[in-house]
């Protein structure tokens, strides 16, 4: 084995190793207390990843009630611009983006949902007249990494929801 190699080989380990040492792991699938759900409402735009990651966390998304352990209702989303900066000649510099969905929870058991929450996220976005189809492209991209974040938080109150036997 050449010193290169050992090296290499070394250097992987190393970095390994102080990867598990400070406590590092992939992000998991969500355990998540019941085995059924029912998503209603109108948040078209999550919904689909929404079931993606539900079904990939071994829970069923069902389409009648009575089949739920827990049914969900996406309110709304909305979206937001609001120009945050401009220059000195009046041309915008900076956007700011909003992103927000509302929703409530309940058992199937219960006659009453639960408080409605929201969940929201915020990015400041750069902006450039002289690149305005590279621009647009970016804020679609913020958009849809503003949907997975809120996704992953809504599935971690999901989780965090406690069903009654």
């Amino acid at each position: 084995m050449s010193i290169s190699t050992f090296m290499q080989r070394t250097v992987l380990f190393a970095a390994i190793m102080l990867t598990a040492a400070c406590g590092f792991h992939l992000r998991g699938i969500a355990n998540l207390p019941f085995k059924s759900v029912l998503i209603q409402g109108s948040a078209p735009s999550i919904s689909g990843q929404l079931s993606e990651s539900l079904e990939v966390s071994g829970v069923k998304v069902v389409t009648v009630a009575e089949q739920a352990e827990l049914q969900l209702e996406l309110l709304g989303e909305a979206s937001e611009k609001r120009i945050l900066s401009l220059s000195g000649r009046g041309l915008v510099q900076e956007y700011e983006l909003f992103y927000r969905v509302s929703f409530r929870m309940r058992e199937p058991a219960s006659p009453l949902w639960g408080a409605v929450q929201t969940i929201e996220r915020r990015r400041d976005f750069a902006y450039d007249d002289t690149q305005v189809l590279a621009k647009q492209l970016e804020e679609v991209q913020i958009y849809t990494d503003m949907r997975n974040d809120v996704v992953r938080e809504l599935m971690h109150h999901l989780a965090a929801q406690k069903i009654s036997q």
